[in-house]
């Protein structure tokens, strides 16, 4: 048992920075199929939290001291913004383990006033969701092509 849980604390927290490195990670470690998934959104969601719970915080600390004097509407940030008005919360959710980072949809989402309970269950739903898809192929396909690199 403790085996397990030493191979997927690398895992789970290299989820917390970029979440197909949990299906991914979690196969290359030996990791069976259940704790693949459960490390996987078990990082992404702790990302979630403490940006959900600390992220107004954090930007009072952190940004607003370090970058008082940048401007703050840059292209970056008009993309971020297109992205919420666009697609919204469930949108932004959807989209966070595919394309955007955990730590990018959770920044996003908190920085556009997303409602925590809200933000909590939209990201736990895609987490579990992608989670499960991401997991299957890799498991399926995993001797095939990852067999080549590692």
């Amino acid at each position: 048992m403790w085996g397990e849980v030493l191979k997927a604390i690398p895992v789970y927290l290299s989820t917390m920075i970029k979440f197909i490195f949990g299906p991914v990670g979690g196969y290359l470690a030996g990791l069976a199929f259940g704790t693949t998934i459960f490390v996987t959104v078990a990082g992404m969601m702790t990302v979630v939290l403490l940006f959900s719970f600390f992220g107004d915080f954090m930007r009072a600390q952190i940004v607003n001291r370090f970058f008082a004097n940048k401007k703050r509407f840059t292209p970056k940030n008009r993309k971020f913004v297109t992205i919420w008005r666009k697609y919204g919360l469930a949108g932004v959710a959807a989209l966070t383990p595919v394309l955007l980072t955990p730590i990018g949809g959770s920044i996003l989402a908190v920085s556009c006033g997303a409602p925590r309970n809200k933000l909590l269950l939209y990201m736990f739903i895609s987490a579990v969701v992608w989670s499960l898809i991401f997991s299957s192929v890799t498991y399926a396909l995993g001797r095939e092509f990852l067999s080549e690199y590692f």
